[in-house]
């Protein structure tokens, strides 16, 4: 295998760092935008009085930084081309380069052109639009794809329940079909993100079948304001601002057109973006890391306690040197992993590499966290206080040891695959049997 990054990606790459110095750095240095990024950053994003939700003006700066970036033609890179991406151009926005920017943007720092807290990006993700583009119908695929686009359309997924995390195949929120063919859906959802915002919902809901079954869970597209939804709150988190919805729902009618995918396979329809969107957050991870890294390095080379730089002690040297190890194994692991994801349909992923990608995932989510605290715990007082980046990279990083898939439930796969329970081996192990 050639482990060296493609040329076309190492000059994209360069393009992307010059629209960066010209359009958004300068974005982030106006009328003291720079509030919501430096030591006030938790304060200023987050509307303290308004149930914890994001602030207007902290929602208007990222959505002005995203149009300048979609007039560069970055924003929508990962996109086929009919959507104004570069999804079938020699391998451009396919997931090695989607994985070589991810990181590379986090590498980084914390910034305007990517702060991963609102999963904000000069070059977006849209893993809506995946879930819309292989199971929407042609109505749905104009309505909320070209809406979305356009930003007149925002999407939240309506999974989890406030009883069932993990394992969405025990799902109390039930649709009842009618004699007119509609359907009404009662229950409940909970960490609905960007509901405070949305058009509309992705509400998976059991419409046959028993607790347990995979099959019978259907996936409504909800327009936000049809009658019976509420937000009951929003759960104040780790990381603020919070737009994180716990909803009920209250005999919400729907037409049967609101269908989307096939009719009792809604978890096909929950799992569509799965793959990409874990290997691109677990190069994300790998970024944050590796600048929390490269910070400690620095730093132990210009403080000097005692006289000597902070890098002469080996107690300094030991726990930095096994994070860069780390670091490296890991981006071989992913960029593997992107690599053998490009060369086979999408369908196929899940069964001949769901192992590595949660590998990468559950792994990349946990590096980042120890890089974080490592990094806090090296530059002592400083580190510990908001003055650094270090603080917000855990907080934030910490929640996708638990969203994404947690990291038990991603081991658990692996285990899978590894003795033959489910993946390429099953077949093997069955016939031995």
């Amino acid at each position: 295998m050639d482990f060296d990054v493609p040329p076309a990606l190492v000059e994209y790459l360069a393009r992307l760092d010059d629209f960066i110095e010209r359009e958004i750095t300068p974005l982030q240095n106006e009328n003291d935008n720079n509030r919501f990024f430096d030591h006030r950053r938790e304060h200023s994003r987050t509307d303290w009085d308004n149930g914890g939700l994001p602030r207007d003006e902290w929602e208007d700066l990222l959505g002005e930084c995203a149009r300048r970036a979609d007039k560069a033609g970055f924003f929508r890179f990962s996109l086929p081309k009919k959507y104004g991406g570069q999804n079938e151009d020699s391998g451009r926005g396919a997931n090695l380069w989607m994985a070589v920017i991810r990181e590379h943007l986090a590498s980084k720092g914390l910034g305007l052109f990517n702060d991963l807290q609102n999963e904000h990006s000069v070059v977006g993700n849209f893993p809506d639009v995946i879930m819309v583009q292989h199971f929407g119908t042609e109505q749905q695929k104009e309505e909320l794809i070209g809406g979305r686009l356009q930003r007149k359309v925002r999407i939240t997924f309506g999974l989890t329940e406030p009883g069932h995390g993990s394992d969405a195949t025990f799902m109390a929120t039930k649709a009842v079909k009618q004699e007119d063919g509609s359907y009404t859906i009662n229950g409940g959802k909970m960490w609905q993100t960007g509901m405070h915002k949305a058009t509309h919902c992705f509400i998976f809901a059991r419409t046959s079948g028993k607790d347990g079954q995979a099959t019978g869970i259907t996936c409504f597209v909800v327009p936000r304001q049809t009658p019976g939804i509420k937000v009951e709150s929003y759960e104040w988190t780790l990381n603020m601002p919070t737009d994180h919805a716990t909803v009920s729902l209250t005999n919400v009618h729907v037409p049967a057109s609101c269908i989307m995918g096939p009719p009792e396979g809604g978890l096909a329809v929950a799992q569509a973006f799965v793959h990409e969107n874990r290997i691109r957050q677990a190069a994300s991870s790998l970024g944050a890391a590796v600048y929390c890294v490269n910070q400690s390095v620095e730093y132990a080379k210009r403080r000097q306690p005692f006289g000597k730089p902070l890098a002469a002690n080996q107690a300094i040297q030991f726990p930095l040197v096994e994070l860069a190890t780390q670091c490296e194994m890991l981006r071989l692991l992913i960029r593997s992993t992107a690599t053998s994801m490009d060369k086979m349909p999408h369908i196929e992923v899940e069964h001949k590499l769901g192992d590595k990608v949660s590998m990468c995932n559950y792994w990349a989510n946990r590096l980042c966290t120890e890089a974080a605290d490592r990094a806090i715990q090296l530059h002592g007082g400083v580190g510990y206080s908001r003055h650094k980046q270090f603080e917000h990279i855990w907080r934030h990083h910490r929640r996708y040891r638990i969203t994404e898939g947690s990291e038990e439930i991603q081991m658990r796969k692996v285990a899978g695959y590894l003795f033959g329970f489910t993946g390429p081996k099953k077949e093997v192990v069955a016939s031995k049997l």
